[in-house]
């Protein structure tokens, strides 16, 4: 038996923000991407972007 009820709208607002934040991420990773192209140094990326020093690194490897 569920407990709760289903609710189709707050299952699509879910999957939408679930969405939206994967968009973000990625949006951050294509901005550390030219931002190290230009030769920012890591520690700028991180502070403008976020992201961790390892994500970063891997960024800048590619």
């Amino acid at each position: 038996m569920l407990l709760t009820e289903w609710n189709w709208e707050d299952a699509l607002q879910v999957r939408w923000e679930e969405g939206m934040e994967k968009g973000r991420e990625e949006d951050k990773k294509e901005i550390a991407k030219n931002a190290l192209s230009e030769g920012a140094s890591p520690e700028f990326v991180r502070k403008i972007t976020g992201l961790d020093i390892k994500t970063i690194a891997q960024l800048a490897a590619r």
